[in-house]
């Protein structure tokens, strides 16, 4: 598998033990130990915390000496809109029949903007087949997809279409030019490679750095899958292995990092008691974001 970086992580904590509970703001101390667990540094944790809160995933309040980190409305919202896909039963295949075209413009001016657009419709499944064309497989839901993005982007950027391949065209060629399918599974085969072996539950001191690792690892793999039709695909193509492992190794983990999230949050509270300080710290108003979906 690719390295695992501080965002991938957070993002995968975040989304796996935060955005569908009433948990409250998390201690820095304890997003430091969980990535920690994962082999990132104490200092690359604390920037990537910065910069989440820069773009507006996450909001940060101050209780005593501790640093607390919540979601947003908009970082929940960017993270569930990954959650059907991350929990799906069938997460490789396409959304639908035929194809989704889209093609769009953005000025020199606004590269972030630009990025970040690039990076949803990447999550989507679409890769450019020419510039400023992109192709997906399916019938990708753009509005929804797009919807984190709506108040930056302006009118008219965006232009989608569904289509379908015609006789005597045949689309083979463009989709192999804008996938390397054999990348693709590579990427399944390194998934399966680290989290098949039953050592894997002892990757980390705790289970739920394990797990948060593994949601991590989950996502990257989602993220360089496309959904591409079977017809592309030979019959060893590993993608309901990687999806069998996956559940497999999520629901081996469930119990104890649970609890240990539990435990985690309730240290929190312990700690606020100990100071007399009652409720949970305000967070600020939550700001629209320069991020896209997870990566």
């Amino acid at each position: 598998m690719r390295s695992r970086q501080p965002k991938q992580l957070l993002l995968a904590f975040f989304g796996e033990h935060v955005v569908d509970g009433a948990t409250g703001p998390i201690r820095a101390s304890a997003l430091i130990s969980v990535l920690e667990g994962a082999g990132v540094a104490a200092p690359a944790t604390r920037a990537t915390l910065d910069r989440l809160v820069q773009s507006g995933i996450l909001a940060r309040t101050r209780s005593g000496r501790e640093t607390l980190f919540s979601l947003t409305e908009h970082g929940a919202a960017v993270l569930r809109e990954a959650t059907d896909r991350v929990r799906g039963p069938r997460p490789f295949d396409p959304q639908g029949k035929g194809w989704t075209l889209v093609t769009f413009s953005i000025p020199e001016g606004q590269r972030m903007l630009r990025h970040r657009l690039r990076s949803t419709l990447t999550w989507e499944g679409f890769a450019p087949i020419r510039d400023g064309l992109w192709l997906a497989p399916g019938e990708v839901d753009l509005a929804g997809s797009l919807e984190p993005l709506r108040q930056d982007l302006p009118p008219h950027t965006v232009i989608a279409f569904h289509a379908r391949e015609l006789e005597g065209f045949p689309i083979a060629e463009s989709v192999r030019a804008a996938w390397d399918i054999e990348a693709i599974r590579r990427e399944h085969l390194a998934f399966i490679e680290v989290w098949d072996d039953p050592a894997a539950v002892a990757l980390a001191p705790s289970a739920l750095t394990v797990r948060t690792m593994l949601v991590a690892d989950w996502l990257a793999l989602l993220r360089a899958d496309p959904r591409l039709p079977a017809e592309f695909m030979d019959a060893q193509w590993p993608a309901t292995r990687s999806a069998e492992i996956y559940r497999r190794m999520h629901e081996k983990l469930a119990e104890a990092s649970a609890a240990e999230f539990a435990e985690l949050v309730a240290a929190r509270t312990t700690a606020r008691r100990r100071t007399g300080l009652a409720g949970p710290p305000s967070a600020p108003s939550p700001t629209r974001s320069a991020a896209g979906r997870p990566r």
